[in-house]
């Protein structure tokens, strides 16, 4: 569509907007009447959408991903933070640590809160000799608790990943998430037409990459519980996405045989339509992760589940933002340069700029014999004499009845 088009469109939506009736907020949200302008400010979502993914690319390329050891291979030792001789802190346990085997360990954490809190070490793969020699060092340096409040050594664990084992666990993530794609592909191209398809596959890389750019920026630890996370709120994605089109869809049905709206108003129509329902399924999506998040991670101390809850939170927030701000904008943008759509907004914009034009003919034509005939009412008003006012009765004066009828025959 050309510049003069469109600002002809913006003209004649903020004409329409200004002499509607101004409801509340809320009120608007509601009710979904297309009072809310996101395809008309579509430059700008596209500018906003653009810093996100050049910010995720360049967090992925300059700090990189943080893997978890199920990927790269290595040993992680587990303990109670509750000793008999101290609480464990993370710069004890890498000092300890350090003395113990002679080189810091990659990473040490506290996960949970409370009696159920525990330190987690992350270092390469030891031996089972050096494995042996750090729970010696921890369990003299702090004596932690067992199930039974007594100092022992089985309350640290450990586990190791070969590298081998990590190098399998990526490779099935890869194929994992390649699959799905494809069959998302294979949906979105047989259910929708072609540039419904190729916005929802453009919104749904969009959460792809900006969902890594998040772990990449923040240094979440990428784990196998991650993965099936971005899966899962990649589904999540698309699905919001699939409501949105299917009331742009409603909406568009025809919209050639009218000139009432042109295709772009009707799709931020249908977006308006789709607010609340997009807002409350994120919301109510969003509650029961943040409740894992709390009780599972914060207070049961449970790693996998933090990984999981995490990325679908994230994952959540950035889908619904695609589905409302990226998606159906680019969808109009790109059904604008079809012949069809092109020509029908050039025919609303004529058909409203005639009405217009029409209507300001008239209102100036009714103007002038409508100043004349008050000038002259005021005029005659003017040269008229007073007229007298009505006879009063003298006071004290019987009033004028009118006569009744007597009864009487008159001969």
């Amino acid at each position: 569509m050309s510049a003069k088009h469109s600002s002809a469109e913006t003209a004649v939506s903020e004409t329409g907007a200004a002499g509607a009736p101004r409801h509340g907020f809320f009120v608007r949200l509601y009710t979904g009447t297309g009072a809310f302008e996101v395809i008309g400010k579509r430059k700008l979502w596209y500018a906003v959408s653009g810093v996100i993914v050049g910010i995720s690319i360049l967090a992925m390329l300059l700090r990189g991903f943080t893997f978890g050891i199920d990927f790269e291979g290595g040993t992680k030792v587990s303990m109670p933070v509750d000793g008999a001789k101290a609480q464990a802190t993370t710069q004890q346990v890498e000092t300890v640590f350090n003395e113990a085997m002679g080189k810091p360990p990659e990473t040490v954490v506290i996960v949970g809160n409370g009696p159920s809190a525990t330190v987690q070490i992350r270092t390469e793969t030891l031996t089972n000799d050096e494995t042996e020699k750090l729970r010696v060092a921890l369990f003299d340096a702090f004596a932690p608790k067992g199930s039974n409040g007594e100092p022992s050594k089985q309350a640290i664990s450990d586990s190791a990943v070969s590298s081998t084992w990590g190098g399998q666990i990526t490779q099935k993530a890869l194929i994992a998430l390649v699959v799905f794609l494809v069959l998302v592909t294979i949906y979105i191209t047989v259910r929708y037409e072609r540039y419904m398809a190729i916005a929802a596959l453009a919104a749904l890389f969009f959460d792809l990459i900006v969902t890594a750019g998040v772990y990449a920026l923040v240094g979440f630890e990428v784990s196998p519980a991650t993965v099936i996370g971005l899966l899962t709120i990649l589904g999540f994605s698309l699905y919001d996405t699939v409501i949105v089109f299917d009331k742009v869809e409603e909406n568009t049905d025809g919209f050639e045989h009218t000139t009432r709206r042109t295709f772009a108003e009707q799709a931020n129509l249908a977006v308006n339509q789709t607010f609340m329902r997009s807002i409350n399924t994120s919301l109510i999506s969003a509650l029961p992760i943040i409740a894992l998040m709390v009780i599972a991670v914060w207070l049961l101390g449970v790693g996998t589940l933090q990984d999981l809850a995490l990325v679908q939170l994230v994952g959540v927030l950035v889908g619904t933002y695609s589905s409302i701000y990226f998606a159906t904008p680019l969808l109009v943008s790109l059904r604008e340069r079809t012949e069809l759509v092109s020509k029908h907004t050039k025919r609303v914009l004529r058909r409203r700029a005639a009405a217009a034009a029409k209507t300001g003919a008239e209102a100036e034509t009714d103007d002038e014999p409508a100043a004349d005939i008050a000038e002259e009412a005021v005029s005659a008003s003017a040269a008229a004499p007073a007229a007298p006012a009505p006879d009063k009765p003298a006071p004290g004066a019987r009033p004028n009845r009118p006569t009744r009828p007597s009864g009487k025959r008159r001969t």
